[in-house]
């Protein structure tokens, strides 16, 4: 099972890492693509996955667990479009796979990040977290 607590988003980093340990001065991280260990400075922008909410038509927004759990079933568990696809694309799938998001507040940037982020779980099979937090 995997865990998105420990899956991070640096912010001016491509791809997706796994937290590793806390160190002196920041993380430690391993990419998710090709296992590279390296320090994140505690002054870099780190977000978890398990943290990410998207903006919902409800009072409650949605948990990006939820939105990855939303696209899996819409693809029958496999890849999603490419996140490069034009954005009427995106959003078309998008707003198909997850119709309860806020399409007011949702935008094209986060529409194509969240979908490049379901494709790289996709790709290192982390896509089964049903039963985690």
């Amino acid at each position: 099972m995997t865990d998105l607590q420990k899956i991070v988003s640096i912010s001016g980093q491509p791809g997706l890492y796994k937290y590793l340990s806390q160190a002196r001065h920041g993380i430690v991280v391993e990419s998710i693509k090709d296992g590279k260990r390296t320090c994140i400075p505690a002054s870099a922008k780190i977000s978890s996955l398990a943290e990410v909410t998207v903006y919902s038509n409800s009072d409650e927004d949605l948990l990006l667990k939820e939105i990855f759990l939303k696209i899996k079933a819409k693809t029958n568990g496999e890849k999603a479009i490419s996140h490069k696809s034009p954005p009427e694309e995106l959003i078309a799938f998008f707003e198909e796979a997850v119709p309860e998001c806020d399409k007011e507040r949702v935008y094209p940037h986060h529409v194509k990040k969240m979908i490049e982020w379901y494709n790289i779980l996709h790709e290192y099979q982390l896509l089964d977290f049903e039963e985690n937090a």
